[in-house]
């Protein structure tokens, strides 16, 4: 396995942390918080404090990036601090259901919204398929000619999706209706705190992305600067973003109008521009999908080469081509992905991923922990403030975690995770447990 080249600026490694975060969340999500909080200044509280976990998770990650910057450097972290088996489970899982799944989902995401751009009929289920499978196919071959590919497109993607939230916010401070639309009453709000607490899921759910500049740290210049700028400026400015976003969701359509709201972002706009508003929020969306999509391709590989460097997996996913593109662990996850779409359709890759994403919490609070095992080689110090934003976080996640369990979430699919769980010890067990098998085949950086 040759040795990355390095070649992401802090500009690259900002876009990609953005990219990963503003997904799809951002459109769906708010009406699910609103949903669940009673007023509107709970609903800005609540995305307030999924947006200061958030911080505290990428400045507990930025200074773990500090002291590992190798190629899928959370996978070195999980398996300094915890042992192999531990890193292993944290990339199988990730690899093959939560990233495989994700891709399914936002490539579906895309593909309609791509449609919806010249039609308000919705598409065919077989158009559907193929024009879902041809996304993923697109986006593979993109990233396999080359990291910098991938992050132009990352970049372009970026820009586009903050300008179209940006725009939202425009039409709100600007051309607002004096009186929001009122579809009826909002359902029953809970308890102030249960209902912060609550929609802390679906609002993190939207926040999670930072990681992945992580995942792609060997091929960054300058990480110990590079990592800590891009990360927090990547997530400060995705928090900013958020926070202005739910302000003119609730500015145009009123508390009770998000809640209620099936198609969020297109509903917003159609308050004030009804005949084209849906067409340019749908390429927006699509647009959307499309760079958190690539940012999968992008970061996600490098995890899995990573552990097969390491003697944790096939060889094969160690190999590297020309442009130092990890070529068979990006095939896997994009077939894992087609697998997906093909084998149980939409609503199967949602359940899936619901229940991976409760072990992706694990995993969360697990790389949180290892922030007081993981030690500086040169004995740096920290990043101000790192220590205790690694404790908060470490308590977030698990607030979050038993939040998902009680609060509202359908506990079959984090029981679906857990089994997948069981699943990758039996396959680690069986190939990988050998003492052979832990002797590293390539150094790391």
């Amino acid at each position: 396995m040759s040795t990355p080249a390095r070649t992401l600026g802090i500009f690259d490694t900002t876009c990609i942390v953005i990219g990963a975060i503003v997904g799809v969340g951002i459109f769906f999500s708010p009406g699910k918080v609103a949903a669940l909080s009673g007023t509107p200044s709970l609903v800005l509280l609540t995305w307030a404090a999924g947006g200061f976990l958030a911080l505290c998770g990428a400045l507990c990650f930025a200074e773990l990036g500090r002291r590992r910057s190798g190629p899928g450097a959370q996978y070195q972290i999980l398996r300094d601090a915890f042992g192999p088996l531990l890193g292993f489970l944290f990339v199988f899982c990730n690899a093959t259901a939560v990233q495989a799944g994700s891709i399914g989902i936002i490539a579906f995401i895309c593909a309609d919204n791509l449609f919806a751009i010249f039609t308000p009929h919705e598409p065919d289920w077989l158009f559907r398929l193929y024009l879902t499978l041809a996304l993923i196919i697109t986006i593979t071959a993109t990233n396999l000619a080359g990291v910098r590919w991938g992050s132009r497109v990352q970049n372009l993607t970026v820009i586009c999706k903050i300008a179209a939230l940006l725009a939202i916010a425009a039409l709100a401070a600007f051309m607002a209706p004096s009186t929001p639309p009122q579809p009826g009453p909002p359902p029953e709000p809970l308890d102030p705190l249960q209902g912060v607490l609550a929609g802390l899921i679906p609002a993190f759910f939207a926040y999670g992305g930072w990681q992945h500049a992580l995942w792609i740290s060997g091929e960054v210049k300058d990480p110990r600067r590079t990592l800590p700028l891009g990360i927090l400026s990547g997530t400060a400015i995705v928090v900013a973003i958020y926070l202005i976003a739910n302000w003119a969701y609730l500015t145009l359509l009123g508390h009770a109008g998000v809640a209620a709201s099936k198609t969020l972002a297109a509903d917003a706009v159609a308050t004030i521009y009804p005949d084209i508003g849906r067409r340019v929020v749908a390429a927006a969306v699509a647009i959307s999908a499309f760079g958190v999509l690539n940012a999968q391709l992008l970061s996600g590989p490098r995890l899995v080469s990573s552990m097969a460097a390491d003697g944790n997996f096939f060889p094969i996913f160690a190999r590297t081509n020309s442009k130092s593109t990890p070529t068979a662990a990006i095939l896997l996850l994009s077939l894992c992905a087609i697998a997906l779409v093909l084998s149980v359709g939409f609503s199967g890759i949602d359940r899936l991923l619901t229940g991976v994403v409760f072990i992706d919490g694990i995993f969360f609070a697990l790389t949180a922990l290892a922030f007081f095992f993981i030690k500086s080689a040169d004995g740096q110090k920290s990043l101000p403030f790192a220590a205790v934003a690694a404790i908060i976080f470490f308590l977030g996640e698990l607030a979050i975690l038993i939040a998902a369990l009680i609060g509202g979430t359908d506990p079959k699919a984090s029981y679906i995770g857990l089994g997948w769980l069981v699943v990758a010890t039996v396959i680690y067990a069986t190939f990988f447990s050998k003492p052979s098998n832990q002797q590293n085949v390539v150094g790391h950086s």
